[in-house]
């Protein structure tokens, strides 16, 4: 279980883990400042593309969970984003109908969004996990390692550098005694030592590895009293019952129900909520798919608020994903054999492996939470014959 522990300093992370190799970004290339209101359309695109991947996730389940999946999709549909800006053919097109991604202006959203999450953004190494901040640390960073030895697109690192914020890491993957501890170093780093790791077994014959990390700390507009929190029954989805500690709160707050479902959004001190669906009874996880969640997020839209006695448990949990899996289950094929269609990326590259860890701790003062996202690949094949 992921554990909740001191505050931790940036000086004392760096104590722990060498710093990663430096940061190339493409020459004379600068972050695009774009508008967020144009681009609404591209939002619920996303949104949908989320609950789309949410629910693979859901499904698949996961490991280590002991039956309690955390996932992001929101993590994996940036690092998916990332690796649709360097592809082509039929993988692009795959990719666009699979996704629901926005066509022409995918990027440029994906800048939109990153930019509003930037309001937000801290060090999550200066949190106090015991003491989430009232106002929310909402850290989103973007990463690629590529091989020395292999070149990699200039048009692809300028998308990187005009609407992701991130370069190239430069490291050799041979050399697994350097490599491997600077890709740990930038997830440790970027998830507040939640996550230490990168997931996914690492491959010296790996030449590319796209990572995204999201850290999300906040206290909940109305904390709930410890006093109150005791060990309540709980009736998992398969009708069994078991005895949880449990937090306890009346407070008022949008409330929608359907013919299978009763949902709420419990808001943090500033921006956020976190939403809370009940399955009805005897309905499973299965109960929830992309289309059940777009119709909860639809009726939420618009739900007045109500006086609701809301009873939560307090959970600590953390999941992995083999995302090749989940991203094979939604029709990815053609993303995740070509050999061909990622040449703008690095030529005769394949993706290999993809993975994802998440973990996130609610308790009676608010909820952190952190996920990692991992894409690799490599080349593959001869060298094409010189002129």
């Amino acid at each position: 279980m992921a554990g909740i522990g001191p505050a931790r300093s940036a000086g004392a992370l760096a104590a722990y883990s060498p710093p990663p190799p430096a940061l190339l970004t493409a020459d004379g290339v600068e972050r695009v400042a774009v508008d967020r209101a144009a681009y609404a359309a591209e939002f619920r695109a996303f949104r949908a593309s989320a609950l789309t991947l949410g629910a693979a996730l859901l499904a698949d389940g996961g490991e280590g969970a002991e039956g309690n999946v955390v996932s992001s999709p929101g993590s994996l549909l940036i690092a998916l984003a990332m690796l649709r800006a360097g592809a082509s053919g039929e993988t692009a097109v795959e990719m666009d109908k699979v996704l629901g991604l926005p066509a022409g202006t995918r990027d440029e959203a994906m800048n939109a969004l990153l930019g509003f999450l930037a309001a937000y953004d801290g060090d999550p190494g200066s949190v106090d996990e015991k003491d989430p901040p009232r106002k929310p640390v909402m850290h989103a960073a973007n990463g690629l390692f590529a091989d020395t030895g292999v070149p990699t697109g200039k048009n692809y690192l300028a998308t990187l550098a005009k609407h992701y914020g991130t370069g190239v890491y430069p490291v050799d993957f041979q050399d697994e005694a350097a490599t491997k501890p600077a890709i740990d170093a930038w997830v440790n780093k970027n998830t507040g030592g939640r996550i230490k790791k990168a997931p996914a077994e690492y491959d010296r014959d790996c030449t590319f590895s796209l990572l995204n990390a999201l850290y999300f700390a906040a206290a909940w507009r109305s904390p709930f009293d410890p006093n109150d929190t005791q060990d309540s029954p709980f009736t998992k989805s398969g009708g069994e019952e078991i005895s949880v500690p449990t937090m306890h709160n009346m407070l008022e707050l949008a409330y929608a129900e359907g013919a299978r479902w009763r949902v709420v959004d419990l808001p943090y001190a500033k921006g956020f909520v976190m939403r809370l669906v009940l399955p009805g009874p005897g309905e499973g996880p299965e109960t929830l798919t992309a289309a059940t969640l777009a119709e909860i997020a639809a009726a939420l839209d618009t739900a007045p608020e109500v006086l609701v006695l809301i009873s939560l448990p307090r959970w600590d949990h953390k999941s992995s994903f083999d995302l090749r899996k989940v991203l094979g289950s939604l029709g990815l094929d053609t993303t995740l054999t070509t050999t061909k269609d990622f040449d703008s990326i690095q030529s005769r590259l394949t993706i290999t492996k993809a993975a994802q860890a998440a973990s996130i701790t609610a308790a009676e003062k608010g909820t952190v939470a952190a996920a990692v996202t991992r894409i690799d690949g490599m080349v593959t094949g001869l060298p094409p014959e010189p002129e």
